[in-house]
């Protein structure tokens, strides 16, 4: 019996049905999921579940609250109930494989890998199969030699093949696997795993030299890993797993995200690296306060405390608790040995709340520490930093040094070209650099406004106009696009056109513009 049939039933008929659903379970669990609490929702739709099972939205719900809370039990209940019904998403066979290696069940683990070829998570199969092999005592390579031909395969094999020679007793080998997959995206990534299968080995001497003096990589740190048992299916499959949340991360795929990195948290319970992006997850779905409990797990003596800190950063900046971000992210600017990563966050949300000045100090900053690797974007960001800071005169070479440096970059075009239409400053090079902006970015409504605007400035309204309208039609509500067409069919004579734009603008005006607006409702353009 659905839920939606369930809830039609009276009183009497419900009582009728065992175990009875409580709609106040029911009601919590929808509220704490909308709030972003998946521990109160798991507990809510684990009740509701029982008694309700075949309910397919329910369990869908039960078994991403489940997992985003860590309830491995509720996920799993909730999955089996979606297979059931032939409606279960591909990653429940990736839950399943876990399970099954955590519980030592093989066959559950084969089974599981099995129908992960059959689906879209296909690419993972080689390597896991290998790790597999491993446990039953076999030569785990020829299986990762399977995946020849498929890049996306080859992605993970290529690491994995260091690992398992190392895991197999060939550390030698294993790390001349490991030297030609540092080209790839991750090098750091992989050496830290190798270091860790080293350490899990027994070879503290080479695990050393390979992490060399990798920050944070304390003593406690690498005895604790050499006492994390030897690598064998259930450690190789959480990295694997760990691999492809990382590729994932910032991405929209925030509830595929948190099942691999619960796997790989099930599977190794020390992998810090897991928990951070865990919480990163977790964060981009609104459940703040279990996105800061994860990140507070993440060992103070291990290589990626500094990590927690700054994801600590980012969970409170996307909920809006920017004093609390502002604390954490100045005490990683301001450390000894600080990033430049880490000092441009720490730029990006002083500019965030206003203090303009100080985070153009803070760009710098950043810019001196990267040396002759700072790029484009910290010009830019110190540029736009000064330009509202009121210091236009050191803006002006910043932001055209970011121009000089990324000529095809939108954002920094069109920021210094309407730097220089609000100043009335040479608005040619203005207009051509806002025309190689939208060359670049058609479709953006912003930067087709913005260069409308530059016609405007320079007295040719026919020009602007199309562009305007162009512009409203993209963002029909748009304040800036709706204000400027006003503006322009003023100019033009077409004053009621005028009006009538000048009021969608009000409509979803800042309060700081709309006095401006109601003026020239009031009394047009003087």
């Amino acid at each position: 019996m659905t839920l939606a049939l369930l809830l039609a039933l009276p009183a009497a008929a419900q009582q009728r049905t065992a175990p009875p659903l409580d709609l106040r379970d029911y009601a919590r669990a929808r509220a704490a999921d909308a709030a972003g609490e998946p521990g109160l929702a798991a507990a809510g739709y684990a009740r509701a579940l029982t008694a309700v099972p075949g309910d397919q939205l329910l369990a869908m719900r039960a078994y991403r609250q489940g997992l985003a809370a860590g309830d491995y039990a509720l996920a799993t209940r909730a999955a089996a109930s979606l297979v059931a019904a032939r409606t279960a998403p591909p990653d429940t066979d990736l839950l399943a494989f876990a399970v099954a290696l955590k519980g030592r069940d093989r066959l559950g683990a084969e089974k599981a890998l099995e129908r992960m070829s059959k689906a879209q998570l296909d690419f993972i199969v080689p390597v896991l199969g290998a790790w597999l092999a491993l446990d039953r005592g076999e030569d785990p390579l020829p299986l990762l030699d399977t995946a020849h031909g498929n890049a996306l395969a080859s992605r993970f094999t290529g690491r994995h093949r260091a690992l398992l020679l190392i895991a197999t007793g060939k550390p030698d080998q294993g790390l001349l696997s490991l030297a030609a997959f540092s080209g790839t995206e991750d090098p750091a990534d992989a050496r830290i795993d190798a270091g860790i299968t080293l350490l899990r080995t027994g070879q503290v001497a080479r695990a050393d030299q390979l992490l060399g003096d990798l920050a944070g990589a304390s003593k406690a740190w690498r005895k604790r890993e050499a006492k994390g048992g030897k690598p064998d299916a259930a450690f190789g499959a959480a990295h694997v797993f760990l691999s492809l949340a990382a590729d994932l991360s910032g991405e929209e795929l925030a509830p595929l995200s948190i099942l691999l990195t619960r796997a790989a948290l099930l599977l190794d319970p020390q992998e810090d690296r897991a928990r951070l992006l865990l919480a990163d997850a977790l964060s981009r779905t609104d459940a703040t306060g279990l996105a800061l409990q994860t990140l507070a797990e993440v060992r103070p003596d291990g290589p990626f405390a500094r990590s927690a800190t700054a994801g600590r950063v980012s969970a409170l900046r996307r909920a809006g608790r920017l004093p609390e971000a502002l604390a954490d992210a100045k005490a990683l600017a301001t450390a000894e040995r600080a990033s430049p990563q880490e000092i441009r966050a720490y730029g990006e949300l002083l500019f965030q709340t206003g203090s303009y000045a100080d985070a153009a100090e803070a760009y710098a900053h950043a810019q001196v520490r990267s040396g002759d690797e700072s790029g484009w974007e910290l010009y830019y960001l110190r540029g736009a930093a000064l330009d509202r800071a009121g210091r236009w005169e050191e803006a002006l070479p910043a932001l055209q040094r970011a121009v000089q440096l990324a000529p095809e970059e939108p954002e920094a075009l069109t920021w210094l070209g309407n730097a220089q239409v609000e100043r009335g400053v040479d608005l040619p090079t203005a207009q051509a650099l806002l025309e190689r902006a939208r060359k670049l970015k058609p479709g953006d409504p912003a930067i087709t406004d913005s260069l409308g605007r530059a016609y405007y400035a320079d007295g040719q309204y026919g020009r602007a106009l199309p562009l305007l309208e162009q512009a409203v039609r993209a963002d029909p509500g748009g304040m800036r696009p709706n204000e400027h067409l006003g503006d322009t069919y003023w100019k033009l004579g077409r004053r009621i056109e005028a009006r009538y734009a000048w009021r969608a603008a009000e409509v979803s005006a800042e309060p700081g513009d709309v006095t401006r607006i109601q003026a020239k409702l009031a009394n047009g353009l003087n």
